[in-house]
């Protein structure tokens, strides 16, 4: 796969870790020559599995090395206008005045619904229209949470805390985590005052997703259990909604485990979290899944096939795979990652017509989705570098840019 920023990249990379090219070779057991090569620009390429391996001894994720596309609009600005907007909306400025309360058209249940809707195009991956919305979002439920009336602040607060942890979100697509992170923050405030009990354990799950991000592994595992341990011991498992967010906390904090180099300890989180799912569709239904975590036996099956791909375990990934029967309320978002999951196990299995049916298939599912993601471009590249090209990868090569 060929990547031109890995010569500017990696070393930076390896100096924040304070690794010398001797300890990182031994970390990620990739040649320390191959890494020289890399890093003096006498080598321009590396394959997936070598990049993986990079990857796990640097502490970071594969996409980090690949250039993870941000959530970037269609005019290929990431800070633009609209940004600007987010930013002051998430942090207003200093000594202005505050909010006033909602007027007497103002309707709760509607400020809900678009901040449920906004939720639902940032799962959708159509991040132009979330961030169009996110500042008038947030300072509609701002204005709610100073309402005069005890109930109806209570469900501002919880409408405030929804809309930053949105914003959180995509300030994390957008590459900007320390302005997520004050977001998240931000939105643990208000979740202290809200009337939802189960709001401040969400957002604790987007802080661990956002310290991952930021390669701060064992803040995010901290986070994430010690939030699904107090919801375990507060009984909040008991409903479908609280049983949701403890699911996702457990994913998440597998994901961290198997960052650090833990994938055992990792397996037998997502073994139990997979176990528990299923008691989700036993207990009564807690209304808009739109507004809670993503967690079922579908999710969470796409996660243990996500996790034993990145992590050296392609064959067990194809082996979960194989015959999934996907929840309708699995978000597109999973569905899309999935697929390209599973190209990529075929391709570091070598079975490069296996990669190209799915490829095939993630392209009819979500094309544009597939043509700013780097990862599939890698992947597509990768096949196009073989010296047998499969049947049906040239029209993807071509579709992508790749076979130029």
């Amino acid at each position: 796969m060929a990547n031109g920023d890995l010569r500017r990249l990696l070393p930076r990379l390896r100096r924040l870790a304070s690794l010398t090219q001797e300890e990182l070779a031994e970390r990620s057991r990739v040649s320390v020559d191959v890494i020289r090569q890399l890093e003096q620009g006498r080598k321009h390429s590396a394959r997936l599995p070598t990049l993986h391996a990079l990857a796990n001894g640097l502490g970071v994720e594969l996409t980090t090395l690949l250039g993870d596309p941000p959530a970037v609009s269609s005019t290929g600005e990431n800070d633009g206008p609209r940004f600007v907007a987010v930013r002051r909306a998430v942090m207003p400025v200093l000594g202005g005045p505050a909010p006033e309360p909602p007027g007497p058209g103002f309707s709760a249940a509607r400020l809900r619904e678009r901040i449920a809707e906004g939720w639902t195009r940032y799962h959708s991956a159509e991040f132009d229209t979330v961030t169009e919305a996110l500042p008038d979002l947030i300072a509609d439920a701002r204005s709610a949470a100073a309402s005069g009336d005890e109930g109806e602040r209570g469900a501002g607060f919880a409408a405030l805390g929804k809309a930053l942890q949105l914003a959180g979100h995509v300030a994390v697509r957008m590459g900007k985590t320390d302005l997520a992170l004050i977001g998240l923050e931000r939105a643990t405030d208000a979740a202290g005052q809200s009337s939802d009990p189960l709001l401040p354990a969400m957002i604790a799950n987007s802080m661990a997703w956002t310290y991952q991000r930021q390669g701060r592994l064992e803040d995010a595992l901290s986070v994430a259990l010690r939030a699904a341990d107090d919801l375990a011991g507060a009984g909040r498992t008991d409903s479908a909604d609280g049983l949701k967010v403890w699911g996702g906390l457990t994913m998440s904090a597998a994901t961290s485990a198997a960052r650090s180099g833990d994938y055992e300890r990792a397996a037998m989180m997502m073994e139990t979290a997979e176990k528990e799912a299923v008691r989700v569709a036993e207990l009564p239904d807690g209304g808009d899944n739109r507004m809670v975590s993503v967690f079922s036996p579908s999710s969470v099956r796409i996660e243990r096939v996500r996790l034993a791909v990145q992590y050296g375990h392609p064959q067990d990934a194809l082996t979960l795979a194989k015959g999934m029967r996907l929840s309708k309320d699995t978000p597109p978002s999973w569905r899309t990652w999935l697929l390209l999951d599973v190209a990529r196990a075929h391709t570091d299995i070598g079975d490069a017509a296996g990669a190209v049916k799915t490829l095939e298939s993630l392209r009819r599912v979500a094309p544009t989705w597939m043509q700013h993601h780097t990862l599939a471009v890698a992947i597509v590249r990768d096949l196009w570098a073989l010296p047998n090209h499969p049947p049906g990868l040239r029209p993807l090569a071509e579709f992508l840019g790749v076979s130029a």
